[in-house]
């Protein structure tokens, strides 16, 4: 991500705009924290979604595979 020299970079927390260049170290650090956690619980997210479909697609199978079992009668 490249940074706008130009232009301040406006932070809103709660409603209220703060702009980053006053923050301290320590509300930077904290920001950052805050930026990598929402990046690692969408990724988290998406990886639940591939494994929620996956998981549906193997249940699926099962249930077919299930049928064509019951759908056989024995010999007599």
């Amino acid at each position: 991500m490249g940074k706008d020299t130009n232009k301040s970079q406006i932070i809103t927390i709660d409603g209220i705009e703060y702009k980053y260049e006053e923050f301290n170290d320590q509300q930077k650090i904290l920001l950052e924290h805050v930026a990598d956690l929402d990046r690692k619980l969408n990724s988290a997210k998406f990886s639940v979604d591939q494994l929620q479909v996956g998981r549906d697609a193997f249940f699926g199978l099962l249930k077919t595979a299930l049928e064509t079992v019951t759908d056989v009668t024995p010999k007599e």
